[in-house]
């Protein structure tokens, strides 16, 4: 009798654990495919392009330089749309957005003084992140460089239904959609038209401040449960819309960390601060912003260790720039 009983015991226990392995498998299985699909939407002339970037490591919190640009094949190098620094903390579970207004003047190093986005145009993602640093001490490790048919691209991957925005206004001058107010779900191009709208009041101000927008719906919608699913097939699709000096193993660690300790919140800063800049204009560059590197340092540092007392300024710039 005591036999069968420990026969039976290792007989269920057998079967436990053989379900157990195909459950593992099948989760290996599917985790591979959603990652080969990804993989595939890839341009392969584009998988191995990367830049120069010599980051500054952080032991205790990941630093991101995020770049979007608008890459032409027929107009050659090209400056940046957006610059972005984020932050994420997978101790405290917090994430952090920094946007840098791309008309701010300031010396490029090694170069005379122009706005801040040519710094991408003259050395690429390694002399942005030098004049940053130089501008405002700050300690970045790794780049994400975007241009818009890739965010399109990542955007439809992550979201087939699209994005839930709030449109606040009529918007079509220069953006290739036109948006009418409301709540909706807009697609990869729609949502890069929302977030590049500058012809308003509020100029390159409200254009950072949906662009922060648009970045806090993007997370809500990768931490959701379709999200989560399918980080695999949006890692893979990275390869090649997504430049990066993270490696694939990087790209899931960290994914990894966001999930098991997602962010309640999305916390961001535009620089400059308010009562920080002047408008001016600059032979050869045309208007751009005069800013107090001293105050929006101090702002900076302040808002990545808590102290955010500073507020985003709207303000109309009216550039010369699209």
């Amino acid at each position: 009798m005591s036999r069968q009983k420990s026969y039976k015991r290792r007989s269920r226990f057998c079967k436990i654990s053989a379900a157990f392995l195909l459950v593992l498998v099948a989760a290996a299985g599917y985790l591979t495919f959603q990652y080969q699909e990804g993989v595939s939407m890839a341009d392969p002339e584009e998988q191995h392009k990367e830049y120069e970037f010599n980051g500054e490591k952080n032991l205790d919190k990941i630093n991101v330089l995020l770049m979007g640009v608008d890459e032409r094949p027929d107009e050659g190098r090209s400056r940046t749309d957006s610059i972005m620094v984020a932050q994420y903390d997978p101790k405290e579970g917090t994430a952090k957005v920094i946007s840098v207004m791309r008309d701010i003047y300031t010396e490029i190093p090694g170069y005379k003084n122009y706005k801040i986005n040519t710094a991408f145009y003259l050395g690429g993602p390694e002399l942005l992140r030098e004049t940053l640093k130089q501008d405002f001490d700050l300690d970045i490790e790794y780049y994400a460089l975007i241009d818009f048919t890739g965010f399109e691209k990542m955007v439809d991957a992550l979201a087939p239904d699209g994005i839930q925005i709030d449109v606040e206004k009529k918007m079509s001058a220069n953006i290739g959609v036109s948006l009418e107010p409301g709540l909706q779900r807009l697609n990869g191009k729609e949502l890069l038209g929302y977030a590049r709208f500058r012809k308003d009041a509020e100029a390159d101000f409200g254009r950072v401040r949906r662009q922060q927008q648009v970045i806090n719906a993007l997370k809500s919608e990768l931490l959701s449960v379709n999200g989560v699913a399918k980080l695999p097939k949006l890692i893979g699709a990275a390869q090649s819309y997504i430049h990066t000096n993270l490696q694939t193993g990087e790209l899931f660690n960290i994914m990894q960390s966001v999930t098991l300790h997602p962010p309640e919140t999305l916390e961001t800063l535009t620089i400059p601060i308010e009562n920080s800049f002047s408008n001016e204009r600059y032979e050869g560059v045309g208007l751009a912003l005069n800013i107090d590197f001293v105050k929006n340092k101090e702002a900076i540092h302040s808002f990545l260790k808590g102290d955010q007392s500073k507020e985003p300024v709207q303000f109309s710039l009216e550039s010369e720039e699209a």
